[in-house]
């Protein structure tokens, strides 16, 4: 994983080590790539599918809470959004 990606490319890359269909929940994530939930959060909602300020995300990544805990999920899109970065 490269440093100087942007944070979305970091968890993007993240994401893809978890077993197909499998998630990887935030603490995970989040001591992976040395960064808080609340950072995480934003992030990933500026990554997925919901609309914001009129603009539909992107629909990279999704969240999912499965009892207490909140799992983050690479998307097809997010696959392929991965394997188009030259980082």
């Amino acid at each position: 994983m490269h440093d100087d990606a942007p944070l979305s490319t970091r968890i993007l890359q993240e994401l893809a080590t978890a077993p197909e269909g499998g998630g990887m929940s935030l603490p995970r994530l989040g001591k992976r790539l040395g960064l808080g939930a609340s950072v995480l959060m934003r992030e990933l909602t500026l990554m997925g599918d919901a609309t914001i300020g009129g603009v539909r995300g992107p629909g990279w990544a999704r969240v999912v809470q499965l009892d207490e805990r909140w799992v983050a999920y690479i998307t097809p899109v997010g696959r392929e959004q991965l394997s188009a970065d030259p980082r």
